[in-house]
């Protein structure tokens, strides 16, 4: 029962106490109770297993199929789709996969699927995500979730109108954010050691690294390594400075390099069978700005003349600066600030992070737990991949709206 109140026109009003929905899900977040519709699913979702489907047999596909097996008393992948049918009923005997598909409308028709990772090439990542959707399945789709921010709006949309139709939820791939150093360290900014931070660097390079095939061909996937590589650490920044809006972007890019250059012990080029032209950037740089005063840095490239691959990402502070990837503490903190510190250094792990990410994704369809990886969040990082490469293109600055 509300509380009840006098408006200024002397009219009874109840406060409410619980709110009815969390913005972008369909389920009560309430920590007091959970209304009758919430526990009623999740008392289904108990007494049974989630019924899972994966849409784009690829290599990507594999991580995620590694994490729903890691979860074998919760999950059962059911199905699997893509339109090479001979490569779906490969994938489907390698991982014991009952049904196989080439059109994922028909599998999301006959299946009585739960949930979905959309894996597919970026720019058929939309489409599937939205009909999933509509069709009342929760979507885990890989980043960049789509290859402008129009498509992402879109999506966004869709997952806001299913979220109060049915409750289901679309989650973004920023697998990132749950490594083990991002919980660390995220915990670790959260506390305050590091002071206001008001300028970081996100760095993704590749000597001579193109995955190759569609990677390469703008037309499937939006974009060079801003948009294949950049975007893990762009968002990692953003994610662990507490997700500032982004205001401004000025960008460049470089394109010229020889491919897979085969006199290069270092280089690498993955072919996929395809008729794919390379028509994307070797290299981009990038300056963000952002609403609460922080400015971003970023770098990317799949074909730069340094000696080494190498990532990393670092935020500076009023009082401290630190960087993952190795993990590092800059400055002397004061004895109180080094016990927020974590324990040990924290390190980025792939495969274990990867099944993180499922094991969440598959926490907040049976639970109802809040997306640490939200629509929205895809929007703003399409937002600012877009204004890089538009500036670009313009040599001129970009705002963000």
């Amino acid at each position: 029962m509300g509380i009840p109140r006098r408006n200024p026109a002397g009219k009874i009003k109840r406060k409410k106490l619980f709110p009815p929905l969390a913005k972008g899900q369909g389920v009560c977040y309430n920590r007091m109770r959970k209304c009758r519709q919430c526990k009623e699913r999740q008392e289904y979702n108990m007494d049974r297993k989630l019924r899972v489907g994966i849409v784009g047999t690829g290599g990507i596909s594999q991580y995620h199929m590694m994490g729903y097996q890691a979860l074998p008393d919760t999950v059962e992948v059911v199905a699997c789709c893509d339109i090479d049918g001979e490569k779906a009923k490969k994938y489907a005997e390698k991982y014991g996969i009952p049904a196989v598909y080439t059109d994922c409308r028909e599998m999301y028709q006959k299946e009585n699927l739960d949930a979905i990772s959309v894996t597919t090439w970026n720019s058929a990542h939309c489409d599937p995500t939205i009909e999933a959707l509509e069709a009342g399945i929760n979507v885990l789709c890989e980043k960049p979730d789509a290859i402008n921010v129009s498509e992402a709006q879109k999506m966004k949309s869709a997952a806001e109108k299913t979220a109060k139709r049915t409750g289901k939820l679309l989650e973004v791939g920023f697998v990132r954010r749950f490594g083990k150093d991002a919980e660390a360290i995220k915990k670790c900014i959260d506390a305050g050691p590091l002071g206001d931070i008001y300028y970081a660097k996100a760095v993704y390079l590749r000597r001579r690294g193109c995955p190759g095939g569609w990677f390469g061909d703008k037309a499937f996937s939006g974009g060079g390594p801003l948009i294949d590589l950049g975007v893990h650490v762009m968002d990692l920044v953003r994610y662990l400075s507490g997700s500032p809006m982004p205001i401004s972007a000025f960008g460049s890019t470089f394109s010229g390099l020889p491919l897979g250059d085969d006199l290069d012990p270092k280089a690498w080029f993955i072919k996929d069978g395809g008729n794919h032209p390379f028509n994307v950037e070797d290299f981009t740089s990038g300056v963000v700005k952002f609403d609460n005063g922080l400015t971003l840095t970023v770098e990317a490239s799949f074909n730069l003349n340094i000696e080494d691959d190498y990532s990393y990402v670092e935020l500076f502070g009023t009082k401290a600066g630190i960087r993952l990837d190795p993990f590092k503490v800059y400055t002397k903190l004061s004895p109180e600030d080094q016990k927020l510190l974590p324990k040990k250094d924290p390190e980025f792990e792939f495969e274990p992070t990867f099944c993180a990410e499922i094991a969440h994704f598959v926490d907040c369809c049976r639970n109802g737990t809040l997306c640490r990886a939200p629509a929205e969040d895809g929007v703003v990082l399409m937002k600012m991949i877009d204004a890089i490469y538009k500036s670009a293109e313009t040599g001129k600055s970009v705002d963000i709206h």
